[in-house]
């Protein structure tokens, strides 16, 4: 295991948001617990930081139990992109998501498990991997075997459910935005391709996020890890439109 754990709290908030946010902050006014949420991790690396709300489980509001469900799942980038998706989807389909920073390992997919419980779900889209570039986080010779298992996961959970994986954006120098880090995205460019080989053997689409900004540097904040809005608007619209392909698709 990658950290170690904290329990896990919630918020609600205006039913107009059509969210219940399950917060990991220890505050003592957040009472209640939040069913079938993980529990979670702290971030040893401090540029790794959740760049948003914080490592959670936010679960839709439902009202209409014939509307579709959909799963994101991804580290702090899906802090941008999780909003403007979510509007774009609204009166469509209801959203949940699982903000973390793990992973690959075998307690990542125990985790993944306990999250889908809170299904079922029609698509489950999901992105891992700014958090296991550090040397020692996923044991050599385990990435793909993992990556693997977390996919197994999901079927096993979720028979029914369209899956897509997207791939980790890119790692930029600190303070200099448009310079893609020569030792961080080298690691992440080659978890990119062996996860992209993974889901070519299991027929997981692919929604190609470091491909999307790669060419578009000057987006990043210059923290590294994190997006200015047009990227985030950019995640956005290929993973709508992702998710109302395999919608439609399925029977």
């Amino acid at each position: 295991m990658c950290m170690r754990t904290l329990s896990v709290r919630f918020v609600a908030v205006p039913p107009a948001l059509c969210f219940l946010f399950a917060s990991l902050a220890s505050a003592a006014d957040r009472p209640g617990a939040f069913t079938n949420a993980p529990s979670t991790v702290v971030e040893s690396d401090a540029r790794l930081h959740a760049d948003g709300k914080g490592w959670r489980v936010d679960k839709a509001r439902i009202v209409d139990p014939k509307r579709p469900r959909v799963l994101l799942i991804g580290d702090s980038i899906l802090n941008g992109y999780l909003k403007p998706t979510t509007k774009a989807l609204d009166g469509k389909v209801y959203v949940d998501a699982w903000v973390n920073p793990y992973c690959q390992s075998p307690h990542t997919n125990k985790l993944l498990a306990e999250v889908l419980a809170n299904g079922p779900y029609d698509v489950v889209h999901f992105n891992m991997g700014l958090h296991g570039w550090q040397a020692g986080r996923i044991k050599e010779g385990t990435f793909e075997p993992l990556t693997q298992a977390y996919v197994e996961v999901i079927r096993e959970k979720l028979p029914n459910a369209k899956i897509v994986w997207a791939s980790s954006t890119p790692v930029t120098v600190k303070g200099k935005p448009t310079e893609l880090d020569p030792e961080i995205n080298a690691t992440i460019v080659e978890h990119n391709r062996m996860a992209a080989g993974v889901m070519k053997r299991l027929d997981v689409p692919v929604n190609d996020f470091y491909g999307l900004l790669a060419d578009k540097l000057e987006w990043a904040r210059g923290d590294q890890f994190h997006w200015k809005p047009g990227a985030y608007q950019v995640l956005a619209d290929t993973t709508t439109a992702y998710i109302l392909r395999e919608l439609a698709s399925k029977p």
